[in-house]
């Protein structure tokens, strides 16, 4: 008679999950999904492998080779964001032959501009270098020589500043121009210490298929590619500070990090955790914040007197809005009455214009330029 308990036993086995493949990662077991690279399982254990060419948004390119690690059976070390992690594996990344390695290289990409001091607001990831310099100790000094990248202070765009002195040709700044925006503005040419980032015929971006959404800015690792108008603000002595909001130019809800010093807005960064935009933003969400702080900015009340305007308290200001939408209301009907808000306006504005049609005046004729 066959049990019934191994019976149950035997179905449950067979309704469970099928365990994941393991592998050894610095002489600890972990787990891992197949297709998962080396690199991605070492990132999720807190393995501290550097990089410079890679970006999460990117396919796997390794250039910069800081990645590699030791596999054991592997004739040579392999970049570990390219190669799959299998099962069995037995992975060493930071043996003192790949640290040694690894700062050999970084004295290579540092050498051609050793004293070269970038401000955290050229962009996102513009320390990355800056950060490998110091955890190796590399001063630049052991390979000076020739050097490579030729920058571009004839393009005087508003927006991104060129300097390719600082270019290491990690190409994040092509790829994702490529994979993540599909505008191919910018390319590569040259090989050698002759490599040059480059537009179609060398051209400035005003005059290549750039639309200056900034994604370039913020994935470069050198801060060869700068936040310009952020950078106007470098010498202001207070800290930067990061402050989480959502963009209002349109209905997208892209999500920002707004940077400041003391109490100026100095520069916008896309989040790269935002669920509508995953590190993207429109030339408009980038740049466009000089209103917030315009000279021309209204900074106090309005109102209409023979034809021209003169400043009013906000008792006054507000008695007349009141007034005339209550006129309009009475004369002509609730319908008569219609709002439309601005995409320059602070959210809780716009939230609190619209509560006032619907619920005040029982209409929904109500409108915002950032619905466009």
């Amino acid at each position: 008679m066959n049990d019934p308990n191994s019976e149950l036993a035997s179905d449950l086995a067979s309704d469970s999950p099928t365990a994941l493949p393991t592998m050894d990662l610095d002489g600890q077991s972990v787990s891992f999904t197949p297709g998962e690279t080396i690199y991605e399982v070492s990132q999720r254990h807190q393995s501290n492998i550097p990089t410079l060419c890679y970006d999460d948004r990117l396919e796997p390119f390794g250039g910069c080779r800081l990645c590699v690690v030791e596999v054991e059976g592997y004739r040579s070390p392999v970049a570990s964001c390219t190669t799959v992690a299998m099962a069995g594996m037995q992975v060493r990344t930071a043996t003192k032959s790949i640290e040694k390695h690894r700062k050999t290289l970084i004295e290579l990409l540092t050498s051609e501009n050793p004293d070269a001091e970038i401000d955290p607001l050229s962009g996102a990831a513009s320390q990355e270098l800056v950060t490998l310099k110091k955890r190796y100790g590399a001063t630049g000094e052991r390979f000076v020589g020739k050097t490579s990248g030729t920058a571009r202070p004839d393009d005087t765009n508003p927006f991104i500043a060129r300097d390719y002195d600082q270019c290491i040709s990690c190409y994040r700044c092509v790829r994702v121009c490529e994979e993540q925006e599909g505008d191919y503005a910018i390319s590569v040419m040259n090989r050698g210490f002759s490599t040059q980032i480059t537009t179609e015929f060398g051209n400035k971006l005003d005059d290549s298929d750039c639309t200056f959404c900034g994604q370039c800015v913020q994935t470069c690792p050198t801060g060869a590619l700068a936040d310009r108008k952020a950078l106007r603000a470098k010498d202001l002595p207070e800290p930067i500070e990061a402050t989480r909001s959502v963009c209002p130019y349109c209905g997208v809800g892209c999500s920002v990090d707004l940077l400041s010093k003391g109490d100026k807005l100095v520069g916008i960064r896309p989040a790269r955790d935002g669920g509508a935009n995953e590190g993207a933003l429109c030339v408009k969400g980038q740049f466009a914040f000089d209103f917030v702080q315009h000279d021309d900015r209204l900074k106090y009340p309005m109102v209409r007197e023979d034809g021209k305007l003169r400043r009013a308290s906000w008792d006054e200001a507000l008695d007349r809005a009141a007034d005339g939408l209550a006129k309009a209301a009475s004369e002509h009907g609730r319908h008569s009455i219609y709002a439309i808000a601005s995409g320059r306006a602070p959210h809780e504005s716009t939230y609190t214009l619209q509560k006032l049609i619907r619920a005040s005046y029982g209409t929904n004729y109500i409108d915002n330029c950032s619905r466009a």
